[in-house]
C-alpha cells in the first residue's frame, strides 16, 4: 500500500481530480491517506481515519513508508507549529508527533503547541463544553473539518476525536452508530442528534449540551434551543431543522 501525508495546514479533498470540484473533506497537516490513483496535479486517496476518498492536490502531499499513529492533538483553537523552521499557523484537532517528526523532506516541530492526548481526555461535560467553545463562530464550509471552515458532520467528528471517540466523516453515517436515546429529557451532554429533509434522510448533526440546548454548524458553530420537534434558532426564534433521533456514543 502506498501511502502520502498532508504536508501542509489543510488540504481540500475534491471529488474530482480538478480546482472547480466540489471539495468533500478535507486532510489535515499530518493526517495519512492511501494512494488509490494519480494524475499530474492530482493524487487520489483514501484518508486512513475515516475511509474517506477523493483527490487532494499533488504538492499538498508527500509519500511515505508508513503510518505514524498518534493520539495527540492540537487542543487550541488555532496554534503554530513550524515546517522547515518557517511557521505554520494550523487547527484545532490536527494531529501533533511527540518532540517532533519528519514528513517526507519536511521537518515538523511543535516548540510549545497545545496539546491533548485523547486516550486521557475523558468525555465529561467539562472537556465537551471545552472542545465545542474552540470552535464557537467558526464559519460553515462544506466538508470543512477545521476552526478556518466545517461542516456539521465535520463538526462532531472532530470534537469526538479529541475525546478519542471514532466517528465516521458524514452525518448519516454517525448516526447508524451508536445506542437510541427514546426521550429528549433523558438527553446528557455529548449526545448526538440527527435531523432530516422532507424526504427522510439524515442532512444535519449536533452535539446536546443539555435536554434544552445543541451546538452545531449552521452557517456557522452557534448553541441554539431544541425541542422535540426539532432546532429553534436563538437569534430569531425560527425553526430550522426537523428533529429525527438522538443518539449516544458509550
Amino acid at each position: 500500500m502506498s501511502l502520502v501525508v498532508c504536508i501542509v495546514a489543510i488540504s481540500p479533498m475534491r471529488r474530482e481530480s480538478n480546482h472547480r470540484s466540489e471539495m468533500v473533506t478535507q486532510l489535515l497537516l499530518g493526517e495519512f491517506a492511501e494512494v488509490l490513483g494519480e494524475t499530474k496535479d492530482f493524487i487520489q486517496v483514501r484518508g486512513l481515519y475515516d475511509g474517506y476518498e477523493g483527490w487532494c492536490q499533488r504538492n499538498q502531499l508527500v509519500q511515505v513508508e508508513k503510518e505514524i499513529v498518534t493520539t495527540r492533538y492540537i487542543n487550541a483553537a488555532t496554534d503554530t507549529v513550524y515546517i522547515n523552521d518557517t511557521p505554520c499557523r494550523i487547527s484545532i484537532g490536527t494531529p501533533l508527533f511527540w518532540g517532533g517528526t519528519r514528513l517526507g523532506n519536511y521537518a515538523i516541530e511543535y516548540k510549545e503547541a497545545a496539546m491533548v492526548d485523547a486516550t486521557g481526555n475523558a468525555f465529561n461535560k467539562e472537556n465537551i463544553f471545552y472542545l465545542t467553545n474552540q470552535y464557537l463562530n467558526t464559519p460553515y464550509l462544506w466538508g470543512g473539518k477545521s476552526i478556518f471552515g466545517i461542516d456539521c458532520s465535520g463538526f462532531t467528528q472532530q470534537v469526538y476525536k479529541l475525546l478519542n471517540k471514532h466517528l465516521p466523516r458524514d452525518a448519516w453515517q454517525q448516526a447508524e452508530l451508536g445506542e437510541v436515546v427514546g426521550f429528549l429529557q433523558e438527553v446528557q451532554c455529548g449526545d448526538l442528534a440527527f435531523f432530516d429533509n422532507e424526504e427522510g434522510r439524515i442532512t444535519h448533526v449536533g452535539i446536546m449540551l443539555n435536554t434544552e440546548e445543541i451546538i452545531h454548524a449552521a452557517g456557522r458553530v452557534r448553541i441554539d434551543k431544541i425541542d422535540n420537534q426539532g432546532i429553534i434558532n436563538s437569534n430569531t426564534g425560527e425553526r430550522t431543522h426537523r428533529l429525527r433521533i438522538v443518539k449516544r456514543y458509550a
